[in-house]
């Protein structure tokens, strides 16, 4: 399992360097506007918005994701296997017993929710239990309580907000050029040109900031999702059941009727699926393709493809 180490460390290592590049993006656009209006204001308020806003998502992200994925609780005498084996992964991972919801999808997916161990959560589809093996679930549900042991909703969290401050200061610069934000300059010649040149540095960085920072965000959600694999993986010592419920779920074409923009990232593998999922869906994918992640695990455990 040394290679599965490995794995997780690179993926890591990774996901730190895209909050890097996060950074350094948020720092050029937010110089370049500031310089442009000689003022700082912009950048503050941004920042104090989206903090806000994102905060308060974040305390309540599980409510929401559970509300809109119709999400019912379920409880050990109504579900003994799902319990039971939530149980025993929880206490092999060292983390409080999550609570566990159903949802009324015959689509084979899962996802965790909670803004820590304390307070998270795992729902699985009907699909799911009825399609599933006990070696398949139990591979699904590790993968997910492997989200909640690393953090990943807190990691995602933290990416939302610097992309959310990104789009939000770039939108307030576009929209202010519209009231005459090109006038009022005071000023020498000299200060006159440099705003001149960091307004059109300010409006390129404007444009193209906010795609930037979306695809690192989807990079960011695509490595932890790659890291929820191996670290399932580390759980269960049994790679070949998380292999198998992948393959199942990549010959699943059922769609999902709750599928949601805003929650897609946190399930098992993207919920758009079937006849009618959009060209937007497909090209800007949350999750690593299923060819990529089985291959991953087989190489982890030293299967022979």
């Amino acid at each position: 399992m040394a290679n599965i180490y490995q794995y997780q460390s690179a993926n890591v290592r990774r996901t730190w360097l895209m909050f890097v590049v996060f950074f350094v993006v948020f720092a050029a656009l937010g110089y370049a506007i500031s310089m442009a209006y000689g003022s700082w204001d912009y950048l503050v308020f941004a920042m104090i918005f989206s903090v806000v806003y994102s905060f308060i998502s974040y305390y309540s992200s599980a409510d929401i994701a559970l509300t809109l994925a119709r999400a019912k609780p379920v409880t050990k005498a109504e579900s003994p296997m799902l319990y039971n084996i939530v149980e025993n992964l929880s206490i092999t991972a060292g983390l409080p017993m999550p609570k566990l919801y159903i949802t009324p999808e015959m689509q084979i997916n899962a996802f965790a929710t909670g803004r820590d161990p304390q307070h998270a959560a795992v729902a699985v589809t009907e699909g799911a239990l009825e399609r599933l093996d006990k070696t398949e679930l139990q591979g699904v549900l590790a993968h997910e309580l492997s989200h909640v042991g690393n953090r990943d909703i807190l990691v995602s969290t933290v990416a939302a907000i610097l992309a959310g401050i990104i789009a939000l200061i770039a939108d307030v610069f576009l929209r202010s050029l519209m009231w005459g934000g090109f006038g009022g300059r005071g000023g020498n010649n000299n200060n006159g040109e440099a705003q001149e040149i960091f307004f059109i540095v300010a409006i390129v960085l404007s444009i193209l900031a906010p795609i930037g920072t979306m695809l690192i965000q989807l990079a960011i959600s695509r490595r932890r999702e790659a890291l929820a694999d191996a670290s399932g993986v580390l759980l269960t010592r049994y790679p070949e059941g998380l292999i198998s419920a992948l393959e199942k779920i990549a010959q699943d074409t059922t769609p999902m009727r709750s599928a949601k923009d805003s929650t897609a990232h946190m399930w098992l593998d993207t919920p758009f699926k079937g006849k009618g999922t959009s060209w937007w869906h497909k090209m800007f994918m949350t999750h690593p393709p299923i060819e990529e992640r089985i291959r991953a695990l087989q190489e982890m455990g030293g299967i022979a493809q």
